[in-house]
């Protein structure tokens, strides 16, 4: 009815818009005012639904991730080799330049983390823990199939995933020098050293 109050947005549409400012206009330019703005919402009412910026990026990252989890699934569980579906899992892993929203995203809420409570962190963990676990799924499949060396899958997940984080933080800062498709031929280049050598 004309003059009547205004819903508030659905919580999905609000962390979308999030995201898509963060794509757009940087980290920076993301407070709760802009933010309320682009939704029709005061930034008291967006305080109202999260608490603090802090939670706000983290349900972002949340709700991006469980898009990315999606994505993640259907490539995993492709029938293909499980290179092809592991160089799938990098490609996805690595930021697509400089600014990457979703790694911008993630740098914040880890520099954020170090004062986090214990739920917060428990909320990050899972988010890892998902990576983690897809990856030492696909990496035990490529191993009892002959694809790959027999590795410990849960320790070769672990270091890898840590040179993708490095390697991932030099492309989303834009280090001069670590460009994306630099990134990949290093990261493709040490699986064929310690994955594939006598497969």
């Amino acid at each position: 009815m004309a003059g009547g109050r205004r819903q508030a947005p659905p919580r999905e549409d609000v962390l979308a818009a999030a995201m898509e400012m963060i794509a757009e206009r940087g980290l920076e330019k993301l407070t709760m005012a802009a933010l309320g703005r682009e939704v029709g919402m005061s930034s008291g009412h967006l305080l109202y639904y999260f608490g603090s910026k802090d939670e706000l990026l983290l349900r972002t990252l949340e709700w991006s991730e469980g898009r990315l989890g999606a994505e993640r699934g259907r490539l995993l569980t492709r029938t293909a080799p499980a290179l092809e579906r592991l160089d799938a899992y990098v490609d996805l892993y690595v930021p697509y330049g400089h600014r990457d929203p979703h790694w911008t995203l993630w740098l914040e809420v880890w520099n954020r983390s170090q004062n986090a409570d214990a739920d917060a962190r428990e909320r990050q963990a899972a988010i890892e823990g998902a990576w983690h676990r897809d990856l030492v799924a696909l990496l035990a499949e490529g191993i009892s199939r002959g694809e790959f060396r027999r590795v410990d899958p849960d320790r070769f997940a672990a270091r890898l995933r840590a040179l993708l984080d490095g390697f991932s933080i030099h492309v989303a800062i834009g280090l001069r020098g670590t460009d994306r498709a630099q990134i990949l031929r290093h990261v493709r280049e040490f699986l064929a050293d310690s994955l594939l050598a006598d497969a």
